[in-house]
């Protein structure tokens, strides 16, 4: 469960706002990511849902960890993540906020380091707690001779 350093996801335009997402593990299937009607046809999830997704996957994992160590058990946990959307005072939209809710069976709330983990796992999840506090992001705009037409 351990991962330090860097990792690259690339992302190549396929057609109108079709995105093909090449993860860096070669084992892992790419994914498709759209955006919703009027701008693309809703063929993928758009960045927002993988965020709220992004989030409800690591706090799970870090619950899961956290209880019962290398191998939870089958069908013990299920997510919901909503997410909010609202404009900001330019009328832009942004996420406001998310909520994710943990829905556990009897066998996660019996574990014995159950009554421990649920004080513990959001701190360990990296998405939730980096989300909390915001991520710095940088961003260079290049062509694809290498000139930089924009950094943030």
């Amino acid at each position: 469960m351990f991962e330090e350093g860097r990792f690259t996801i690339a992302l190549r335009q396929r057609e109108g706002f079709l995105i093909d997402v090449a993860f860096d593990w070669p084992q892992v299937p790419d994914l498709v990511m759209d955006e919703p009607p009027p701008l693309g046809g809703r063929e993928g999830p758009n960045a927002s849902r993988l965020l709220a997704a992004a989030a409800a996957n690591c706090l799970s994992a870090s619950l899961l960890y956290c209880v019962f160590k290398e191998e939870p058990p089958p069908n013990c946990l299920r997510a919901e993540a909503t997410c909010i959307l609202v404009r900001n005072e330019r009328k832009r939209l942004r996420i406001g906020a998310l909520e994710v809710r943990l829905i556990i069976t009897e066998q996660v709330v019996q574990a014995p380091r159950f009554a421990r983990c649920k004080e513990l796992f959001e701190d360990f999840c990296v998405v939730s707690a980096s989300i909390r506090q915001g991520i710095p992001i940088r961003v260079t705009l290049e062509d694809t001779s290498g000139t930089v037409h924009h950094r943030s």
